[in-house]
């Protein structure tokens, strides 16, 4: 690694993150840094789709020749991309009281890293000139700002997660269902939460935007205390959403948290597998530029292969 992306590196850690105030300055260093991350591969963000094949010609790159066809067909053919300048994304954040959660090690809330994803998702977005709309929701969704592309609009979503404190119980199922049928244009939908809800009613939520054709890409912000439950002794736990406040042995109940919370992740990575949804889980000690740029690089080789 070069010392100048060594140097951006030790900015894009949530740590130093959460010292800075301004979360146009966090989208920008984040957003370099991932792309720095990605060095020279094909780096096409959100927006590139498979448009066609067409047969190949002496001079054509190698690299996008189609074997499958090849092997249905004995013929070569290439597979041609386009870049989609209208695309249309949608980010909603949760913006509950769960998601107020910081662990005593936790560099940020939950909330703050997802405002962090957000900013920065949006900032990528926009700078490849296409629209986005942001949705923020609890129990029902709070706040809507319609879609634009204009390079402004990224302050009216910056000053918004600015504003914005998490709050409120969630009901991710109704808010899914509603949003589905508020978004009418086919587009991306980007979720950023903890999930923290009724599974089977989140489930449902979320076929609904695959019902309407939508393509959907789920962001499951954790801290690392939830994924791990690293709690040794006496520990007063307080309850979010309405919860009650309870102190315990953890030891004593560790083993049956972590098989309970291991069995929601796993339905909902195969509910979102079944229904061709992206999960992309991530903790808030994560730093953003690697988080994004695994995600994003693992995209891409996807879309090569399409």
């Amino acid at each position: 690694m070069s010392s100048k992306a060594e140097e951006s590196r030790k900015y894009l850690d949530p740590k130093t993150l959460v010292k800075i105030a301004r979360l146009d300055l966090v989208a920008r260093l984040v957003v370099e840094g991932f792309i720095t991350g990605l060095h020279q591969s094909p780096y096409h963000g959100f927006s590139v789709e498979f448009a066609e094949h067409r047969e190949y010609v002496p001079g054509d790159d190698l690299r996008h020749l189609d074997w499958k066809v090849y092997g249905r067909s004995d013929r070569y053919y290439i597979k041609q991309y386009e870049e989609e300048t209208n695309l249309h994304a949608t980010i909603l954040l949760d913006t509950s009281e769960s998601m107020r959660y910081k662990s005593d090690d936790a560099p940020c809330s939950k909330f703050e890293y997802g405002c962090f994803v957000t900013a920065s998702l949006a900032h990528m977005i926009l700078g490849q000139q296409d629209s986005i709309s942001l949705g923020l929701f609890d129990d029902e969704v709070t706040k809507f700002i319609p879609p634009s592309s204009h390079p402004s609009h990224l302050k009216n979503i910056l000053h918004q997660l600015n504003d914005t404190k998490p709050r409120e119980k969630t009901d991710l199922g109704s808010v899914f269902e509603a949003m589905a049928e508020r978004v009418r244009k086919k587009g991306l939908v980007i979720i950023v939460s903890d999930l923290f809800g009724d599974v089977e009613a989140t489930i449902r939520g979320l076929r609904h935007f695959r019902h309407r054709r939508h393509e959907l890409i789920l962001f499951h912000v954790l801290d690392k205390a939830e994924l791990e439950f690293p709690f040794n002794t006496m520990t007063r736990f307080e309850g979010l959403e309405g919860m009650d406040k309870v102190t315990l042995n953890p030891r004593s109940l560790r083993r049956a948290y972590l098989d309970e919370f291991e069995a929601f992740v796993k339905d909902i990575r195969r509910a979102c597998r079944k229904s061709r949804i992206d999960y992309v889980q991530l903790h808030s000690s994560m730093p953003l530029d690697v988080a994004l740029t695994s995600y994003l690089a693992t995209r891409s080789e996807r879309s090569k292969l399409s």
